[in-house]
């Protein structure tokens, strides 16, 4: 009976997908306003930790090849989207479509950390275009 349920156990359990059993430490990204470390990534997505800094916010940009989805962990998120403009606290959240103006600002007193997570045929970090920006990035 034991060995039968050993099997049992054995077959209902899944293997891990060999991305977490080999998993390597992410990189952390600095920026002027704070920085960002990819969790994960893979086809038409990538999930991203972004922590910003308080008083500091990101450009108003947008993107040609991928929306984004913002999830707030913790902090108070300022969020203008296309016309408009929204404050998310902690397990809120807000969608940004494709090709869409979009601003990020944490204007609270604590670090604001919140998870993104992209979808789209193109995720690289050179499809940017930057309408304002605090820290003299322009274009791309």
């Amino acid at each position: 009976m034991a060995q039968t349920q050993e099997t049992t156990t054995k077959t209902n359990t899944l293997p891990l997908p060999s991305s977490i059993n080999n998993r390597s430490v992410a990189a952390t990204e600095l920026r002027p306003w704070g920085s960002f470390t990819v969790l994960e990534e893979g086809r038409g997505y990538k999930i991203k930790r972004i922590e910003v800094k308080p008083g500091h916010r990101l450009s108003l940009q947008m993107h040609h090849h991928r929306s984004e989805h913002w999830i707030v962990v913790s902090g108070t998120a300022r969020v203008v989207c296309g016309e408009q403009e929204i404050l998310l606290g902690n397990n809120q959240s807000t969608y940004v479509p494709q090709c869409t103006a979009h601003r990020l600002e944490n204007p609270g007193v604590i670090p604001l950390v919140l998870i993104e997570v992209q979808n789209g045929e193109y995720l690289g970090e050179d499809d940017i275009i930057r309408y304002q920006d605090d820290y003299a990035r322009t274009g791309k």
